[in-house]
Formats: structure tokens, sequence, C-alpha cells
């Protein structure tokens, strides 16, 4: 069965479902492909849509990113909530994230159903369980489209004059993951739907698409080690508290300035002995922060006793001098440990320094929580264009092929600042850049 529409999808998260919907909107024929059973992908785990609000905070926050799709995220964004104003979907009130950034939380599972609704509504099409095998190029080179396999196993062909990549990024991939992120990510926990597995980076390959950023690091937080991520807890047990406590290594050692930020510090941890540390709070940490919300308006929930729950390595030390006695089974160096906490405690100047919460810990209990890195996605992929063109190996773009979300490479590099924003936006950028050549 042969199909010919304006705009094929391939992936229904963020991206995908933002460009297929404005799209629709604009009188184009969409059909979206998506591997998995229903529609959402790793956006449905998400809340909160944010970036930074200026490109000096984008550039201080991200210096070593593209500047050209820094420039587009932060100049895109009132035009992605104006989207969410424009499907009727409702948001709240800007509130801070990260120090620097702004953003609104809003519902996601509601915005991607939105988004499905306004693609049928236009006499368009939305296909679960699908996969796309080859992208279809002509003698040009141009892509104009794809031969995918539907539900039940039967091929079909549809023609599009124009594709988007938008299936999540590579992290459910060991392979691509130590290939692309480094050696150490092969075994990391995953912190994503499970099907993102690079569908997108191998079709765009294919069809002459460039890398960008390989070893630019990753998104994602820390975790407790020794239990398995379920998505249900994929919030819950992100110890985003780490900007507010300390981190050492097997060595005994703190190795990052850990206010910075706990998306920063798991990336520093995958490149420790091991990739795994003790985290250490006071009780004072304890109350405000374990078991505090992370941004304004979220829910809050102790994740120390959580984590303990599922089969962490979770325990309470007295004083500073517990840590020397620490089991050496554990491998750590817990003289060192117990001296370092002993200096904060007494405040003392430490190395590396801790910039935005220098305050002691000095209200013993010590909570201890071992801990992880867990990849959301890869910061690697697809090189783009400000208006979500996919840049040709060999220079210039690919006709026809447009990536957006977790798929594209260069944004950032060893930084973050928003995930869901990048995504609606490209997503709306490949879809209007769609509707002006389809004109």
């Amino acid at each position: 069965m042969n199909d010919v529409v304006d705009l094929l999808v391939i992936g229904g998260g963020m991206a995908g479902m933002s460009a297929a919907a404005r799209a629709a909107r604009r009188g184009l024929e969409v059909v979206v492909v998506e591997s998995g059973p229903e529609l959402g992908g790793s956006a449905l785990y998400a809340g909160y849509l944010w970036t930074a609000p200026t490109i000096e905070a984008m550039c201080e926050a991200n210096p070593d990113g593209d500047p050209a799709l820094a420039e587009a995220v932060v100049d895109g964004f009132g035009q992605a909530v104006a989207f969410l104003d424009e499907l009727g979907v409702p948001y709240g009130p800007a509130v801070p994230i990260l120090r620097f950034g702004r953003g609104h939380q809003f519902d996601t599972a509601l915005f991607i159903d939105t988004c499905r609704r306004a693609v049928l509504a236009s006499g368009g099409s939305v296909l679960l369980s699908t996969t796309t095998e080859t992208l279809l190029t002509d003698a040009t080179g141009a892509v104009v489209g794809a031969e995918v396999t539907v539900a039940g196993g039967a091929p079909r062909r549809i023609h599009a004059g124009a594709t988007l990549l938008a299936t999540g990024g590579f992290q459910a991939d060991p392979d691509r993951r130590a290939e692309l992120v480094g050696p150490q990510a092969r075994d990391m926990p995953l912190r994503s739907n499970p099907r993102s597995e690079g569908e997108g980076l191998r079709l765009a390959r294919v069809a002459g698409g460039a890398l960008g950023n390989a070893g630019g690091g990753f998104y994602g937080h820390l975790v407790p080690a020794h239990v398995t991520l379920e998505p249900e807890h994929f919030v819950d047990l992100a110890l985003y508290y780490s900007e507010h406590a300390l981190l050492f290594n097997l060595r005994g050692e703190r190795f990052i300035d850990e206010t910075l930020g706990d998306h920063l510090t798991a990336n520093a941890l995958l490149e420790q002995p091991g990739s795994r540390g003790l985290l250490v709070t006071d009780a004072r940490g304890y109350r405000e922060f374990v078991c505090g919300a992370y941004v304004e308006g979220a829910a809050s929930t102790d994740k120390f006793a959580l984590a303990d729950r599922r089969g962490g390595r979770c325990v309470m030390a007295d004083d500073a001098d517990d840590f020397a006695a620490m089991p050496p089974e554990w491998g750590y160096d817990g003289e060192r440990i117990a001296e370092e906490v002993a200096r904060c405690a007494h405040g003392e100047a430490l190395t590396p320094g801790r910039t935005h919460d220098p305050r002691p810990l000095d209200e013993p209990p010590y909570y201890v929580v071992e801990t992880v890195p867990a990849i959301t996605f890869p910061f690697a992929g697809i090189r783009i264009d400000a208006r979500a063109r996919v840049q040709a190996a060999d220079g210039g773009t690919v006709p026809g092929l447009y990536a957006a979300g977790s798929d594209i490479g260069g944004l950032y590099v060893g930084a973050y600042a928003g995930g869901l924003a990048p995504a609606v936006v490209f997503g709306l950028a490949a879809a209007d850049d769609t509707a002006s050549v389809a004109r």
C-alpha cells in the first residue's frame, strides 16, 4: 500500500507530535509512525517546559553548545508556550528551574493526546507498533519518505514531501552509548523509555546525515545504586538533592562542585573509578532537600526512605567518625571520607569549593546513599541547523530530511538547559519549514 503525504513523522514523542500537530493545523497531510504501542516516549516522565530565558544565560550555562541552535531555542521558547495556548493545553505560572532557567509545569500526556487528536481531526494517520526499515530517496539523494513495517508485519511505503526523525535518541542501546558517550556508559542505568535505540541516527547516517557532538555528555541524574529503575520512580528516585550534599568516589575524594547541578555531577561521576560514589547530606539537608520539592509545584517524597525500600545501599551515620568504620567490602576509603565530612562540618574551606551552597554540613545524623549516574538522553546525535534541517556529512543539508528532540546532537555540550523546550521548538521549526516549502 502506498501513501503520499506532506510530512512523515518518525517517532511519536514530544518533538514528533509537536511537529505533526503543527503541520496538521497548517493544513498539511501528516502520517506519524511510532515503534511502540503508545505515543509519548520519554516525555511522559517529564513535566516542565523550560529553558534559559536569555541567550546570555544560555551561553553561560552551555558555553560550548552550538550557538545557532542555542539561540533558536531561546528565541523559540515563547512560540513553544504559545503553541500550548493554541492547542488549549493548560500550564502553570513561570517558575525558576536550576537557578538560571524559567519554565512552566504542564501535563505532557495531555499534550501528546491533544496533538494526536489534532492529527486525526485533519485526516492524518498515527501508526503504532510500526518500525521504520529505511528512508526512501530519489535520484538526487533527497529523502522522499520511508519504508515501514506496520503492526502485524505488513510492509508499507509512505512517500512524503518531508520526513522528520524524532525517535528519542539512542540511550537504550548500550553499544551506541559506549561509542558516543564513553566506554563507561555501556552499563549505565536507563532513565528513559526502553525503545530509543538510535533508529533516527541510523536512518540519518545512511541518508548522508552528519553525526554531531560525540563525547559531549548526556542528560541524566544520580540514582541509588543496586536499585532497578522503573518508570514510575524515574523522578522520585532521582537524587536531585546532590546539589546540597557531598559526593565521594571510591578513593574518598570529592571531584566536582556538587552545587553546580545534579545533572553535571552525574556526568562527572561516570568518569570516576567504578562510576559510583557515596552521597552524604546532614539532617538539615534531609529535611529541606531530600524530602523537599526540587522545582516549585513538583511533588515531594522522602528519596532516602524510597531508595532504602527499593533495595539501595542507604545508611545513617551518627557523626563524621562513623565513616572511618565503613565496611571494607564497599570499597571506599572511609577514613578519608570521615576527614572531609568533619572539615565540612567545621566550616573549613573545601576543594573543590561549593559555590551555590557553601553551608557546613554540621547537623548530624548524616544520610548516606550509594549512587550511580543514570542516562535520560545523550547529547550526541544528528546535526541540524536552526530550521531543524539535517546537515549532510559532506556539507549542506540532506534535502527533505529534518530531525528534532533527543535525536539531535550539538545543542548541549556537557551542559543542559531543558529537554522538552528544544523538542517543541525544533519540532515546530520542522513543521513550519515543511509548510513553507509545500506552499
